[in-house]
């Protein structure tokens, strides 16, 4: 029996296609079209999104789902689920999983357990380097046969450079985008937060804005000589954006992603250790926290990529040299989002959106982000003004490491749609 939807009276967003107006949406099995026959019409299930923002299903090229080998923090199910109540309906996993995603045998058992138990879209990646340890290259033929969109070490960085040079050529060789967790380790050892004036007074190892911009501009120019996309995973410094936007006028095939917690927060937030605040790369000052929007705002930076990273309550209560670095981000990224560029007034509606939908999907090359005929029916449909609180220890995540917990925000998502079939009805798991 065909399933009909008809999705009525929304303001539909889909800035892939310059789309921003009140009107309908419809699909057909799963697959969107640009009218509904009357026979069709009389069978449709109808959701009445009169006040609400119809936008294509959210994308996120940058989830840790921990699975497998740390399912206590994560797994398929749970992540796939709080990415649903965030409004995702495509989601890029990374490989440092335990064991790491560098062979075609690990690879097939994630993608199976996809098949069975994920709720939204899962895309997962695989390493540059064997066992992630930066000297040996992982097979990247037979992982993007067996059906990889990317390839990196996520979570570390590879430190020799010419080892880096030959796993950009051998990826750019198989048409696969490198992801790079920009970071010299040099720079690094045993550093918690931002090096500045927080970490003083606070007495912890301070983490140079340096140890990122030193890589991304290797980056730079390992992307100029081979003609390599490189694509930089959650920028943090200001002076990265600088040499990010340097380079893009200059036609280098080089992209960057900037997280939420890295737009709203600083390193004042650790004033009190708290743990919450301890990620990777860690939060910097309100100098480079402006430079993001900027970058974000210019269209330097391409995408909104939440580096969704789940850790049990009792790895993150420890003393903070000692605690995981990582917080959650899916099932509030985009009101998050909203307050920090749309209801603050440095971007439009229809731009946050952008960032949360195609340009991330064509950076991964995913059939995913927008609304025109012939595409997957992934939807996602939110109200951009509704005004809650966070309270983490309801979210879906087995985790529950977030800094916004506690915090009021402005924006919601109502119903998540994958493939024609609603996934969540803002209230519950529905699939």
């Amino acid at each position: 029996m065909t399933d009909v939807l008809w999705i009525q009276g929304g303001r539909i967003i889909d800035p892939a296609n310059d789309r921003d107006a009140t009107g309908d949406l419809f699909a057909v099995d799963g697959i969107l079209c640009a009218e509904l026959s009357s026979s069709e019409k009389e069978n449709a299930r109808i959701i009445d999104a009169t006040g609400f923002v119809v936008a294509p299903g959210l994308v996120d090229i940058h989830v840790h789902f921990r699975d497998p080998g740390q399912t206590h923090k994560e797994d398929i199910r749970s992540g796939s689920r709080a990415a649903a109540a965030g409004g995702y309906t495509s989601v890029v996993c990374m490989p440092n999983t335990s064991p790491v995603c560098d062979n075609a045998g690990t690879l097939q058992g994630i993608m199976d357990k996809v098949e069975r138990e994920a709720v939204v879209r899962v895309y997962p990646t695989g390493c540059l380097t064997i066992g992630m340890e930066g000297e040996r290259l992982a097979p990247t033929g037979q992982l993007q046969k067996a059906g990889i969109v990317a390839v990196t070490d996520d979570g570390l960085c590879v430190q020799n450079n010419e080892i880096m040079r030959r796993a950009v050529e051998y990826a750019h060789m198989f048409g696969l985008p490198v992801m790079d967790h920009c970071q010299d380790a040099s720079l690094t050892q045993d550093a918690v937060m931002n090096e500045g004036e927080w970490s003083l007074k606070l007495g912890l190892r301070g983490w140079p804005n340096a140890a990122e911009d030193i890589i991304v501009a290797r980056n730079v120019i390992l992307s100029r000589l081979t003609g390599a996309h490189i694509h930089m995973q959650h920028l943090s410094s200001a002076t990265s954006v600088e040499i990010l936007r340097a380079a893009k006028r200059r036609g280098i095939n080089v992209t960057g992603e900037a997280s939420p917690h890295h737009i709203e927060f600083t390193d004042a937030c650790l004033q009190d250790y708290d743990t919450t605040f301890k990620m990777n790369p860690p939060l910097r000052t309100t100098q480079d926290r402006q430079a993001l929007i900027e970058g974000l705002c210019d269209g330097t930076i391409d995408c909104i990529a939440t580096d969704h990273a789940p850790h049990s309550a009792t790895e993150k209560d420890r003393e903070f040299d000692s605690a995981p670095f990582g917080i959650i981000g899916l099932e509030n990224a985009l009101p998050a989002t909203l307050g920090t560029l749309y209801h603050s007034g440095r971007l439009g509606l229809s731009e946050v959106v952008a960032l949360f939908t195609h340009r991330g999907a064509e950076i991964c090359q995913l059939e995913a982000g927008t609304l025109c005929p012939g595409a997957n029916a992934d939807i996602c449909i939110f109200d951009p003004d509704e005004e809650w609180t966070v309270d983490a220890s309801a979210f879906l995540s087995k985790s529950k490491n977030c800094p916004w917990d506690g915090h009021p925000l402005k924006g919601r998502v109502k119903t998540t749609i994958v493939g024609g079939h609603t996934v969540f009805d803002g209230k519950q798991i529905t699939a």
